[in-house]
């Protein structure tokens, strides 16, 4: 046999390196060619929301399957799933027969958690509004390993019936875009598991604090004179309303208030009260009201007099005579009872003149003057 030299070898590899790479680049490009075959871009269009998908699926059904959207909770679909899938297409999921479009909503996310939500109208806090969803048995359904579950979420007081693929209550939050912050009550909590059947209620919690301006009413102070005719009053200065500003910790769960603290007032205004000059009743007349006021008892100061009779008695502007009048000592707590039968007093800031008998059963009478309430 002959020597096989050294150059032909090197030859024989060359081309058999030659033939190993143009096989390696063929098998690529049949490849690449069989996958831009194959790869479709069509829109999606989900509860009037359009998305672009770029898909290998060769079907309508197949693509409905690796979006997470599942034909047997109702919905429609145009083309009909069993239509073979071509580049371009619009695919269009609409909602369950005999439901209004804009009463309903589909999202599909990224991760492949679906949500389909009937918006419930008016606003339901207690979640009680009607029966939920019933367009398929929802148990015979899934979305690849994960089923789809018919619940109801009270979100912020509205009630969505929704049916949805997410495992737990906070996926199907945050695919339905609801992010509750902090102070936000989320029940069950966000990590319980969810299953056919429960309602989910997410609460709007905030905590505020108002400032409630409120008027203080002006009091009427008046003085009884003789000098005027009987039944007349006069007013010499007119009262002022005063102002305050009361502050409140306000907690309001879902927009209306739940609670509300004191936590301070502010005076900005005190009141000014009216003065007045007013005739006494006549002796054979009288009002169990303060005229002007409508009040039945009053504070203010008692003097004590010498009437030319004894016993426990009184002289005041306006109470019909025979009227029993409690009057209380503020300093002591010390009262008396006493029987109006005269008119009287007429001095600024006195409410009544009481007999020696009556003013010693409160204090001596080299006191003088009482601050008093009296009551009848």
């Amino acid at each position: 046999m002959g020597e096989i030299r050294p150059t032909r070898v090197r030859r024989l590899r060359i081309r058999r390196a030659v033939q190993a790479t143009s096989l390696a680049v063929g098998i690529a490009v049949v490849g690449a060619t069989l996958t831009l075959a194959v790869r479709k871009d069509v829109t999606l269009v989900l509860a009037g929301q359009a998305q672009p998908i770029s898909t290998t699926s060769s079907s309508v059904a197949e693509l409905l399957e690796s979006t997470g959207v599942p034909l047997s909770v109702g919905l429609q679909v145009e083309p009909p799933p069993a239509t073979a899938l071509v580049d371009g297409m619009t695919v269009v999921v609409s909602p369950p027969p005999g439901l209004p479009a804009e009463a309903f909503s589909a999202t599909v996310t990224p991760e492949g958690v679906g949500v389909w939500v009937v918006e419930r109208a008016g606003r339901e806090p207690n979640g009680k509004a009607a029966p939920l969803l019933d367009v398929v048995p929802t148990s015979a359904v899934g979305v690849g390993d994960s089923p789809v579950a018919a619940v109801r979420a009270v979100v912020f007081g509205k009630v969505h019936d929704v049916l949805t693929n997410a495992g737990t209550i906070g996926s199907l939050l945050s695919a339905m875009g609801i992010r509750p912050d902090a102070d936000d009550r989320v029940a069950p909590p966000p990590h319980t598991p969810l299953h056919d059947g429960a309602v989910v209620r997410v609460d709007e919690v905030r905590v505020l604090v108002r400032r409630v301006p409120s008027p203080i009413a002006f009091g009427v102070r008046t003085t009884y004179t003789t000098e005027l005719a009987p039944g007349s009053v006069r007013v010499v200065r007119p009262g002022r309303a005063g102002l305050r500003i009361d502050r409140f910790r306000v907690t309001l769960v879902n927009g209306l208030e739940v609670s509300r603290v004191p936590l301070g007032t502010r005076l900005v205004r005190p009141p000014v009260p009216e003065l007045r000059l007013a005739a006494p009743e006549p002796m054979s007349a009288g009002t169990l009201r303060e005229p002007g006021t409508g009040a039945t008892a009053q504070r203010g100061e008692a003097t004590w007099y010498d009437p030319p009779w004894s016993g426990a008695t009184a002289a005041h502007p306006f109470l019909p005579f025979g009227t029993r009048v409690v009057v209380t000592d503020l300093a002591s707590g010390r009262s008396v009872t006493v029987v109006v039968n005269d008119r009287g007093p007429f001095a600024p800031g006195r409410i009544i003149d009481l007999s020696p008998e009556a003013f010693a059963a409160l204090a001596p009478l080299g006191r003088g003057v009482l601050r008093v309430a009296i009551d009848w």
